[in-house]
């Protein structure tokens, strides 16, 4: 069997790895053992961020509707979401969150309604 020399393909591993790590801070920018320790570390952190954005956003939905459930109606967020239930109306949190924001007579109509 004829041999193999790897450099090449070693090259363009340890290339690809220090370019995912370039502006990373001391060794960690530099050293592939380090690098790549330092980019599952991110990837860890990267998961479980996604999964947090994702509360974040519904937590942010829930304070908008509730401002503008308030302002327009005087009722709280929770008693207005149990007459939507009751009402049969169908809108998610994010949906009522861009009415109360960027349509607030649209959303203060469907408030009304409800309340």
């Amino acid at each position: 069997m004829s041999r193999v020399k790897r450099g090449v393909i070693k090259m363009k591993r340890r290339r690809n790895t220090l370019a995912q790590v370039k502006g990373y801070r001391h060794g960690r920018g530099s050293k592939e053992a380090m690098a790549r320790e330092a980019i599952r570390h991110a990837g860890q952190h990267a998961f479980a961020h996604r999964k947090d954005k994702k509360g974040d956003r519904r937590s942010l939905n829930q304070v908008k509707v509730n401002a503008g459930v308030r302002a327009t109606t005087g009722v709280s967020y929770s008693k207005f979401m149990d007459a939507l239930k009751k009402k049969n109306i169908k809108l998610d949190r994010k949906i009522l969150a861009i009415l109360a924001e960027k349509h607030p007579k649209t959303f203060e109509r469907i408030a009304k309604s409800v309340a």
